[in-house]
């Protein structure tokens, strides 16, 4: 799993002329799944993402999670995240897994989210979505169930 995670001030997601997904402050979570992918990635993809100490402290010290800031997630799916484009001119998204584990991976990140604690707003799976947020710092990070970044 990849994912880009924006701490942000708020943010929600559209679909066509309906909002799906909102949230106050906490992190937009843009998630891929490869086709390697199984359900201990998404355990720890949503363990990462809710300890990942990114909100800033008394001191203004990167030091706090959106748990201990009572934050809320928007995770959105996105099988871009995959995307090769060292070669030619079109990305090639073979690493990107489909349907059925795709969605069921997305789901189970977002349930052990909550089984965790958080408060969390979905995208919808497959749909063509816009995205607005207020990047917070900007503070983005990127990450990776496979530990190369």
């Amino acid at each position: 799993m990849r994912a880009v995670v924006q701490r942000v001030l708020h943010a929600s997601v559209r679909v066509e002329e309906r909002t799906t997904g909102s949230i106050g402050a906490g992190l937009v979570v843009l998630l891929g799944v490869a086709v390697a992918d199984r359900e201990d990635d998404a355990r720890h993809m949503a363990e990462k993402v809710a300890n990942l100490r990114i909100f800033p402290d008394e001191a203004g010290l990167m030091n706090r999670s959106v748990l201990e800031i009572g934050g809320a997630i928007l995770l959105v799916s996105q099988f871009t995240l995959y995307g090769d484009a060292r070669k030619g001119r079109r990305p090639s998204f073979i690493a990107a897994a489909k349907e059925p584990l795709a969605s069921e991976l997305y789901e189970r990140t977002g349930l052990e989210l909550e089984r965790l604690g958080l408060h969390v707003q979905y995208g919808e799976f497959g749909a063509d979505m816009q995205v607005e947020l207020v990047n917070d710092g900007p503070v983005t990070i990127l990450l990776d169930s496979e530990r190369i970044f």
